[in-house]
């Protein structure tokens, strides 16, 4: 079951609607930000919104978007919001650090052949072998201590990051972070 976002971060406002649809109004991008899921939603009249605003779509009253209109694929999105979004996708796991730094110590295999770690790019055969090992020794504390423990890797924020606009472009196999849409997802 597909659970809805209570709060989203604005990817785009763009105040007389998307070009070639046919009634102009209102719409907002959106980023979810507990699972990432990409919305488009109408606001409130005379609400005026900023992208990188985090703004309420749960069920109860909202103070700047009157309605959800759906769920949208990443090239649903404008160019500016698709940029706004990778910015916003740094910003977003830098403050819930702890929460990916338990999925890179917690994550198991898929299956036989492949463990959820190497789906993240830049992790390959010998990253997930030092990663699964240094795990072993001592859970990772924080980006930083994966850094300092995990040579070569990079920084744990971009990979993410990059994990989840893969996931968020409908290319992945296998979702990690994010979900896909799915007809009965539809809001």
């Amino acid at each position: 079951m597909f659970n809805r976002e209570e709060y989203a971060y604005a990817l785009d406002f763009l105040p007389y609607g998307k070009s070639g649809e046919a009634r102009k109004e209102p719409v907002v991008q959106l980023l979810g930000d507990e699972q990432f899921t990409l919305l488009e939603a109408a606001p409130k009249p005379g609400a005026s919104i900023v992208p990188g605003e985090r703004v309420y779509v749960g069920k109860n009253e909202r103070d700047k978007v009157d309605r959800i209109k759906g769920r949208v694929t990443w090239n649903d999105l404008t160019n500016s919001a698709q940029h706004e979004c990778r910015e916003l996708l740094k910003k977003i796991i830098k403050e819930r650090e702890q929460k990916f730094v338990d999925f890179l110590n917690k994550a198991g295999p898929i299956n036989l052949r492949s463990h959820s770690l190497e789906h993240l790019p830049a992790v390959g055969k010998k990253h997930l072998k030092v990663i699964l090992e240094q795990r072993a020794l001592k859970p990772f504390e924080s980006f930083d201590d994966v850094h300092a423990r995990v040579p070569h890797l990079g920084r744990v924020e971009d990979i993410i990051a990059e994990r989840i606009i893969h996931e968020l472009e409908g290319a992945a196999k296998y979702y990690l972070f994010s979900k896909p849409i799915k007809v009965e997802d539809r809001y």
